[in-house]
């Protein structure tokens, strides 16, 4: 049996994870999933939905967006602070009652190798807030997710904010392959951002979900796509692909199996850089 505690402002909210060990819970779309996990009959849990402290949109004067860490999907995609190329993956989570309750944090912290906002975050940058009772601190997204639903989070710890660097010059490309269109879990996905200026091609960033334990992104790959794209020596599409194809490790489950994954997402990979990049 859960024994809830419902915190009326974050302050009691921290104080409260400081003394005693709690499951949080924001959106509770996959919370009876891993209710298992919580030994003896009963378990404390920490409801933080409803704080308005951690619903915050702003874009502050470096240009980074803040996401609050329980802002809910449906939230993110009606604000006009957030650009379309964060709203394209979230528009594909789930049903819109799942998107009315599901958010941005738990989306983060359930750190599942499908989570479709992942690819996205990786891709971006993202850099995650961390408070505790009396104290903070930052941590990039690529250090916070350690594996198929293994954070870095000490005791005490919580995910109050989601902060990512914008660039409105990002061209977006997004895909989702699952087993429906609507309210599907991704049996692979792509996020792929270019950024041309006057001068040509400034930036490519590229991220894989639900191919590996983690999100898959090779900065030394987007430097040889960048490489090709100019025109430099470099290895083409072939060996890029190759580059990728090592760095994946799909696996065999009820949605789907590793040699269809592995095919599709080097596919929609050799598509980008033949159909959009030109290389």
């Amino acid at each position: 049996m859960a024994r809830v505690f419902r915190p009326g402002n974050l302050k009691e909210a921290l104080h409260f994870l400081d003394a005693e060990r709690a499951a949080v819970l924001a959106g509770g779309t996959d919370f009876m999933l891993k209710a298992g996990r919580y030994p003896g009959a009963e378990f404390a849990v920490l409801s933080i939905g409803h704080l308005h402290e951690l619903k915050r949109i702003a874009i502050d004067a470096a240009n980074v967006l803040s996401l609050g860490a329980v802002c809910t999907l449906s939230e993110i995609l009606e604000s006009p602070l957030v650009p379309l190329f964060l709203k394209l993956p979230i528009a594909e989570i789930g049903s819109p009652a799942i998107r009315n309750a599901a958010t941005a944090g738990g989306n983060v912290c359930n750190a599942s190798p499908a989570g479709d906002v992942l690819p996205m975050l990786y891709a971006l940058d993202a850099t995650l807030v961390l408070k505790s009772h009396g104290d903070q601190h930052e941590m990039q997204i690529r250090d916070f997710i350690q594996g198929p639903g293994l954070i870095r989070i000490a005791a005490g710890q919580m995910l109050t904010e989601i902060r990512i660097p914008l660039r409105q010059t990002w061209r977006c490309t997004w895909r989702k392959v699952g087993g429906r269109r609507a309210n599907s879990v991704s049996k692979t996905s792509f996020y792929a951002l270019i950024d041309r200026t006057s001068r040509g091609l400034g930036d490519v960033r590229i991220a894989l979900g639900a191919i590996a334990p983690t999100v898959v992104r090779s900065r030394e790959a987007e430097r040889i796509i960048l490489d090709a794209y100019r025109g430099k020596p470099s290895q083409r599409c072939t060996e890029i692909i190759a580059l990728y194809d090592a760095l994946i490790s799909p696996i065999d489950d009820s949605r789907s199996c590793r040699d269809y994954r592995r095919t599709v997402s080097l596919g929609l990979l050799e598509n980008f850089l033949t159909e959009v990049m030109r290389i």
